[in-house]
């Protein structure tokens, strides 16, 4: 039963089927019925003219626009139609053209006037975005690449009419500038690089507006600013460059290449170039500030002039940031007295904002400038200015030929239209055997230095060993004055003592004896000569050490002589008075008693026996009682042996 029932579904539907079909064929055929789904267009081909004269299409065209056979220019939109039958018209269904977000779609017309002679691509006409292929035909619309394009949608164009190409829309990135090349349009005016300026297209983006205006094919003034665009790039190409920047502290001035010749605005003394106004070819009057701009540098040219301080350095090793100064070295030059050297130099110049324009209108550039200009102006004064003294004056003089060089070179360059700020002279570097010299010359003056330095400090450590000596000196003169005085004093002393006990001693005995009295005046006579000696040898010492040693031998002398004297004298006065014999006995006895000479033994030793014996007891006693004595008082004593004769026995 499951199994009928599935059977009889089936049949049900094959034949729904077949009637669908059938009915489809029955309607297609009878009444040329066609269908076109929602999402297709129709294309139609009439294959004949059932009517009349068989009308046959015009020479050149493809697209039938009144009946003719071939590929007719209308299209079955979405829906139904009748009486197309299959045997007279054939129906092709179609996608719909979809042109993507980003993207543009190309037109080539294939069919339509023929374009003119020297146009490369046809001119908008009206035809609803090529979807009304009729009335694009009808109005004029010639075939090939067309202006117009097709911005992102969907479209029911006919392709057997138009062959659309998708492309890629047109992004112009951030800080950057697209230059703008048109393929078609006008010549370009005679003398001039780029075409003119005209407004009102949209940039670019309507391409017939652009050519309606007089538009000229080639290199345009206008440039696109970053963005996205429907740029036909059949009509337009497009090239991005970076922006234009000045920077701070400097000034762009503007060059252009294309316009009209404008009235110089330099004045009748400047005759280097003319200097134009905004708009006119040649270097505008007035210079742009510091930032971005959007310059076509096909057709115009901005210089970047500094117009802070500006170093420039001739020399070998060193290079600012800014490279004006690259191709700058060291100078070498040439002294009065031959010789070779080199030295640094460091220019500074500033220019003024409002001069900019002069500069470059003069020069061209600032790299120009400085190669004209700076570069033979420095080094030529630097080299003449050698030429005129030796290496050694050259030297010595630096800081005056610094200053004279700031004031010519300023001279100079006030001509130019650019500020001197100052000229600096770096190192100077004289040949090796000429620094050599210097160096040692300068060695050898610095060593006199120091020798001069110690030899004062020579004078000077001598006058101080002189001072101390002196002092020294003064001192031992002063000790030997006080010992004069001193040694003065104790001989008036021993004189009046003398005097006293010469008068006591007179008054004592009477008149004792002339002899004693003359004895003890010689005696205070000579002590008064010899404390005169010694005071004049102490004060001879104090004067010099050598004159002290003289006069003090010279002293002694006389004092040893005038005690001689005085002894002779009282020897003589004694013997006059006592007499010769008992003078003689009173100066032995004198003698004997100053001399504490024994004349009496204290012990006498008789040795006892006979022969031999007698003589070793005496022997032996006289030692025994040596030692004993000596040992007891440590006096040695006297002990005459009485048996031994003496040597007068």
């Amino acid at each position: 039963m499951e199994f009928l029932s599935l059977m009889s579904t089936w049949s049900w539907l094959i034949v729904l089927v077949l009637m669908v079909v059938l009915y489809k064929l029955v309607l297609r055929f009878l009444f040329g019925m066609v269908i076109v789904p929602e999402d297709r267009i129709g294309l139609v081909t009439k294959k004949y003219v059932l009517v009349g004269t068989d009308r046959g299409l015009p020479d050149g065209r493809i697209i039938a626009t009144k009946g003719e056979a071939g590929y007719q220019a209308q299209t079955l939109a979405p829906g139904l139609y009748w009486w197309l039958w299959p045997w007279q018209y054939g129906i092709t269904m179609q996608p719909f053209m979809v042109v993507p977000e980003g993207k543009i779609g190309l037109v080539l017309s294939n069919d339509g006037a023929e374009l003119p002679t020297g146009n490369i691509l046809a001119r908008r006409v009206e035809s609803d975005n090529f979807q009304d292929t009729e009335r694009f035909l009808n109005s004029g619309g010639q075939k090939g690449r067309q202006t117009s394009v097709l911005t992102p949608g969907t479209y029911r164009i006919n392709p057997f009419a138009f062959t659309i190409t998708i492309a890629d829309m047109t992004v112009i990135k951030e800080n950057m500038v697209g230059i703008i090349t048109t393929l078609d349009g006008a010549p370009l005016q005679p003398g001039q690089i780029a075409g003119k300026n005209v407004e009102g297209h949209n940039n670019f983006q309507n391409v017939d507006f652009f050519l309606q205006n007089g538009g000229n094919r080639g290199l345009q003034p206008q440039v696109v600013l970053a963005g996205s665009y429907y740029i036909n790039p059949w009509a337009v190409q497009i090239e991005e460059i970076p922006m234009t920047e000045v920077p701070i502290g400097h000034v762009g001035v503007v060059i252009s290449y294309i316009g009209e010749d404008g009235e110089d605005q330099s004045g009748v003394a400047f005759k280097h170039g003319n200097i134009v106004q905004k708009g006119f070819r040649g270097v505008w009057m007035e210079p742009v500030g510091p930032g971005k701009y959007p310059i076509n540098t096909f057709t115009m040219k901005v210089e970047v002039v500094p117009t802070t301080n500006l170093v420039l350095n001739w020399a070998n090793a060193r290079t600012e940031a800014h490279a004006l100064d690259r191709n700058l070295s060291t100078i070498t030059v040439r002294s009065k007295d031959g010789f070779p050297f080199n030295l640094d130099v460091a220019q500074i110049i500033h220019i003024p904002s409002v001069e900019a324009p002069k500069v470059i209108a003069r020069f061209g550039s600032m790299t120009n400038l400085v190669s004209q200009v700076l570069e033979p102006t420095i080094g030529n004064y630097f080299r003449n200015s050698a030429q005129d003294s030796d290496v050694i004056a050259f030297l010595s003089t630096r800081k005056e030929r610094q200053e004279a060089a700031r004031e010519h070179i300023r001279a100079v360059l006030e001509i130019y239209n650019v500020n001197a700020v100052d000229t600096l002279i770096g190192d100077i570097v004289p040949p090796d055997s000429l620094m050599k010299t210097l160096t040692d010359r300068k060695i050898a003056q610095e060593e006199e230095k120091t020798y001069e330095t110690q030899r004062m400090a020579q004078e000077k450590r001598q006058g101080m060993e002189r001072e101390t000596a002196l002092a020294d000196i003064q001192r031992e003169v002063v000790k030997a004055q006080q010992s004069v005085e001193i040694a003065q004093r104790t001989a008036d002393a021993a004189v009046k003592k003398s005097e006293g006990e010469a008068r006591s001693l007179k008054l004592q005995v009477g008149a004792e004896s002339e002899a004693t009295k003359v004895r003890a005046e010689a005696n205070a006579e000579a002590r008064r000569r010899q404390a005169a000696a010694d005071a004049e040898a102490t004060k001879l010492t104090a004067d010099a050490e050598a004159e002290r040693i003289a006069k003090t031998g010279t002293a002694e002398a006389e004092k040893i002589l005038a005690i001689g004297r005085s002894t002779a004298e009282a020897y003589e006065l004694q013997v006059k008075a006592m007499g010769e014999e008992n003078f003689t006995r009173f100066k032995i006895t004198e003698e004997i008693g100053k001399g504490h000479i024994r004349v009496i033994p204290d012990i006498v030793i008789n040795g006892s026996g006979t022969g031999t014996e007698g003589s070793m007891n005496g022997l032996m006693g006289l030692k025994l009682l040596e030692q004993i004595e000596e040992r007891k008082t440590g006096i040695p004593i006297k002990i005459v042996d009485v048996t031994k004769p003496t040597e007068k026995e």
